[in-house]
């Protein structure tokens, strides 16, 4: 799949810097070319002469090489390649990404390129846990950015957990699969997300703590495996991803009737976190505060939107739905699977002491009817990988 292809190599500086040569000889094994272009923090790691001995081709580091820059040599570099890969990509790469930095050779070939990207990331886990990585990542992701790790595991500094670089055979299977049409092509896949805002009156309103993240990593990795992806979004913290159609709703019903109205499609992921009541009695004008009296809300229930599809007469053939649960999680997801009728469940704990609802991982179990699967504890962007495989792995191809 890879014979032919030319593959942009950008080695950001970490000591997962030596992972690059081993993706650069695989990469060459598969038939590929690889441009490599090494940061000056890089080369603290592993040296120019290393990485153009294994590429077989010239070395790039300075954006202001007078023999290349004559003729614009950015923009060719930036514009040559089939796809252009970061590995490893620190946070200090990924933080020049989602602001539009271009103050050296490899932040300017990432904003002057036409191509696809896609980024290794690695650094510290607390570098990667921090909120402002947390924030770019899900600016990247919303650009179109594809990302392909990082792994859990022990690090070079001592301590545990995500932030280990993704060995070089995924990052190259990664690359295969973005320079592939995609198992989901010709799929239309429905995803909804994020939380619903049910009105009290004008100004207030009851809603939930989900910040959407779980179903914009859904919707962006069936968006990389070739799928039309239609984003059915509450009012979320997540911005959506590029490249699908989103439509934004705000109540439980609004949610409901844009769902009926993106029918048919190839399967349907309930990842949103719909209210379960509204108020029956809304105020048309903001309610007043009134010294020893409190205001009396009448509740109605919302409509059901994953039991609705799951028996609609343009039922898709896969319907997956959301169990997020705070006891007996497996228990409870499974009795849901039965009584709403959907083929999965997607089921976690969101009890306050895992930080998974608003948190960037999360720790799932797959319900079917046959069987339970204990997913490890993963970032969403895996989990969301992980889902989106089996999906394709279940649909098979297009027609």
């Amino acid at each position: 799949m890879l014979a032919g292809k030319r593959i942009l190599l950008i080695i950001g500086g970490g000591i997962a810097a030596y992972k690059a040569l081993e993706l650069i000889r695989l990469l060459r094994g598969q038939g590929a070319s690889v441009t490599p272009v090494l940061t000056r923090a890089g080369a603290e790691f592993v040296t120019p002469l290393s990485v153009a001995a294994l590429a077989g081709e010239p070395l790039h580091q300075d954006l202001f090489d007078l023999t290349t820059e004559a003729e614009m040599g950015h923009i060719q570099l930036s514009r040559a390649a089939d796809l252009v890969v970061v590995a490893p990509c620190t946070a200090d790469l990924m933080a020049k990404m989602a602001q539009g930095h271009a103050t050296d050779l490899a932040s300017t070939l990432l904003m002057a390129t036409d191509k696809r990207v896609l980024i290794a990331p690695a650094m510290n886990v607390r570098m990667w846990e921090h909120p402002a990585t947390q924030r770019n990542l899900a600016t990247l992701t919303g650009d179109g950015i594809l990302t392909i790790g990082p792994d859990i595991g022990d690090m070079a500094c001592g301590e545990h957990g995500p932030g280990r670089m993704a060995e070089p055979a995924a990052i190259l299977a990664a690359i295969d699969t973005a320079l592939s049409d995609g198992p989901l092509k010709g799929r239309h896949i429905l995803v909804t997300s994020g939380p619903t805002h049910e009105p009290i009156d004008p100004v207030r309103y009851i809603a939930n703590r989900s910040s959407g993240q779980q179903g914009s990593a859904l919707a962006a990795a069936l968006r990389d495996l070739g799928a039309q992806v239609s984003f059915v979004t509450g009012p979320a913290s997540t911005p959506p991803p590029a490249g699908v159609t989103v439509i934004r709703v705000d109540t439980a019903q609004q949610m409901l009737e844009a769902v009926q109205s993106a029918l048919p499609a190839d399967a349907a992921i309930f990842a949103a976190a719909v209210a379960d009541w509204r108020v029956k009695n809304e105020a048309g004008q903001k309610m007043k505060k009134i010294a020893g009296a409190l205001p009396t809300l009448e509740f109605a229930e919302n409509p059901d939107i994953l039991a609705t599809i799951s028996h609609h007469a343009q039922r898709p053939p896969l319907v997956v739905g959301f169990a997020a649960e705070t006891e007996s999680v497996i228990a409870h997801a499974q009795a849901k699977r039965l009584r709403k009728g959907c083929d999965w469940i997607i089921a976690n704990d969101v009890s306050p002491a895992t930080g998974i609802m608003g948190g960037a991982e999360n720790a799932v179990h797959l319900i079917t009817a046959d069987s339970v699967e204990d997913w490890p504890r993963l970032p969403k962007a895996e989990v969301a990988r992980r889902i989106a495989a089996r999906i394709a792995a279940t649909l098979g191809p297009a027609a």
